[in-house]
């Protein structure tokens, strides 16, 4: 069975979302905090858009608001990790969680 697509979800239209989102980009020092083999991504705004990722996606039970479930993440890397969420909801495996040490940095200095 196919995802079904993708349509944005009103808590995304909200004041409290669009704070949430420039806290976790200010956090991130407004760069993508994905790491590959272990080294940072160098994108970073104004050069790139940047996506405030909620690390346990909303539907699998992660906050909307809270910036310690959020991460800065460049369109490459915020598809790679929708994506793979997508496949374990799919597989029925369970909800989607991030992992540290899954590609992505919980150290938001790092690299910098």
């Amino acid at each position: 069975m196919a995802p079904q697509p993708k349509t944005a979800d009103v808590v995304y239209l909200t004041t409290d979302h669009r704070a949430w989102r420039r806290a976790v980009l200010d956090r991130a020092g407004n760069r993508c905090q994905a790491l590959d083999d272990g080294v940072r991504c160098t994108n970073a705004e104004p050069e790139c858009r940047l996506f405030a990722d909620h690390i346990i996606e909303i539907k699998d039970g992660g906050h909307a608001t809270d910036i310690a479930n959020g991460q800065a993440l460049c369109g490459r890397h915020h598809s790679i990790k929708t994506n793979h969420a997508r496949v374990l909801r799919l597989n029925d495996r369970g909800a989607a969680r991030h992992t540290p040490g899954a590609g992505y940095s919980d150290d938001t200095t790092g690299g910098r």
